[in-house]
């Protein structure tokens, strides 16, 4: 996203004319908002896809998740694309910061592992035994990727935010709980096909936490989070009901974490479909904070 210093600017400088740093020139702050709201997205798209894998396999509304993983696909596809190169339609400009275009290229790589695993379901197949564990692997490097990326995103933006600097920071940890309800559906399904259980137990129970805290500090503040006191009524508001269905929803996955515990398919699809409710409550906060970047 930095943009280069021309040749116009270097004889204004040779001249003695003060340049300011070009860096970001172009991006609005409204950009910003969008930059930051869909680079954390797509950290949310690559749980969101191996859920959906997942779902498909064990039988959960097959032919409906087989659908929302093509376009889960597709969409992260054409995000990352969007944030590399620029796209007009998702008011994205092209990226020309080379360190950030290299991670987003090595995340192109990372997908295009995956690809054949998720296309194998798409076409109408299920993921066997020994492929489940593989899927597992494979999405956790474009997620850690993707995180770094999106950080390298928020000091950025911190920069040209300056009427609220922490707001980066509350975009991209707001936009990280859409992810960790993938997450946490993902370790959930992943608990139920009994693949890897003592690693996705534990791995369970410290995304729930997370949820949980950072939930609390974007409403409350976190001072070792970096999270300021929201004050906006209309934020609150949407906080308060996004914790009322992660209250309903919390005993099961804190059952579900447990490797003792008998989880059912009908449980398991609970967790899963209560935890899209928030991703879905969750992102329209996200958009609220976006829209105070303007």
């Amino acid at each position: 996203m930095l943009k280069k210093v021309g040749l116009a600017s270097l004889i204004l400088a040779l001249a003695g004319v003060t340049v300011i740093s070009a860096n970001f020139a172009a991006v609005s702050n409204e950009q910003w908002g969008v930059i930051m709201n869909l680079s954390g997205r797509q950290r949310m798209l690559s749980q969101k896809m191996t859920k959906e894998a997942l779902l498909a396999t064990s039988g959960i509304n097959a032919e409906e998740n087989r659908k929302n993983l093509k376009e889960t696909m597709n969409t992260f596809e054409k995000v990352l694309k969007g944030l590399r190169d620029g796209d007009a339609s998702l008011n994205l400009p092209a990226c020309e910061n080379e360190e950030i275009t290299t991670k987003l290229d090595k995340i192109n790589l990372l997908f295009d592992e995956m690809i054949p695993l998720l296309s194998k379901v798409t076409e109408g197949g299920v993921l066997t035994p020994v492929e489940l564990p593989v899927l597992a692997k494979l999405n956790l490097p474009i997620l850690t990727t993707m995180d770094s990326t999106v950080k390298m995103f928020e000091q950025e933006a911190g920069k040209v935010l300056t009427k609220d600097p922490a707001l980066a920071l509350v975009i991209n940890l707001a936009g990280k709980q859409r992810m960790l309800t993938q997450k946490m559906s993902k370790e959930a399904l992943l608990m139920y096909l009994k693949i890897d259980m003592v690693s996705n137990s534990k791995m369970l129970r410290d995304t729930a936490s997370l949820f949980d805290r950072t939930l609390k500090g974007l409403k409350d503040g976190d001072s070792e989070l970096g999270l300021p006191i929201s004050r906006d009524e209309g934020i609150i508001s949407q906080l308060d009901l996004v914790g009322s269905f992660w209250s309903a929803v919390k005993p099961l996955v804190e059952k579900t974490s447990n490797m003792d515990n008998y989880v059912s398919k009908e449980e398991a699809a609970a967790v899963v479909e209560l935890l899209s409710t928030i991703l879905k409550e969750m992102d329209k906060a996200v958009k609220m904070y976006e829209a105070l970047s303007k």
